[in-house]
């Protein structure tokens, strides 16, 4: 059950992402680009989103249990350390550079594109890396 809802959620996603066109990155630093010619489109997405989330968590408050869980996975810590906002700018950077965040960019990859490649290619490396990082710590 668990996959067959993984799977109906990453399909949904994809199509949001392809029907939004936030898989292409030329849209996306359109959007980011507020001194040149700026494409204010993905604001919508942005809304759209935001107010599924509103949602969400509205239903979530009244909910005990999730209804295919046995408890819901919601982040206790509520303050803004140093490792949040490295992760942040880290993100942030990357997505301004290339133009992808993690989930356009693995879209892309099915395009055969060498930037989608390099840009998976760092998030896994980046990925490992604090993967590695967290184990020694620990």
């Amino acid at each position: 059950m668990f996959a067959l809802i993984s799977l109906t959620s990453g399909l949904i996603f994809g199509l949001g992402l392809a029907v939004s066109e936030m898989a292409n990155p030329t849209v996306v630093l359109g959007f980011l680009n507020i001194f040149g010619e700026w494409n204010p489109s993905l604001i919508f997405v942005m809304v759209g989103a935001i107010s599924v989330g509103l949602c969400a968590y509205r239903v979530q408050k009244r909910l005990a249990k999730p209804l295919f869980f046995n408890d819901w996975s919601i982040p206790k810590l509520k303050q803004i350390d140093s490792k949040l906002i490295l992760g942040a700018s880290l993100f942030g950077i990357g997505w301004g550079l290339s133009g992808y965040c993690p989930g356009p960019g693995l879209t892309a990859i099915a395009n055969n594109s060498a930037e989608a490649i390099y840009f998976v290619s760092a998030l896994i490396a980046g990925s490992a890396l604090h993967f590695v990082q967290t184990k020694v710590t620990n």
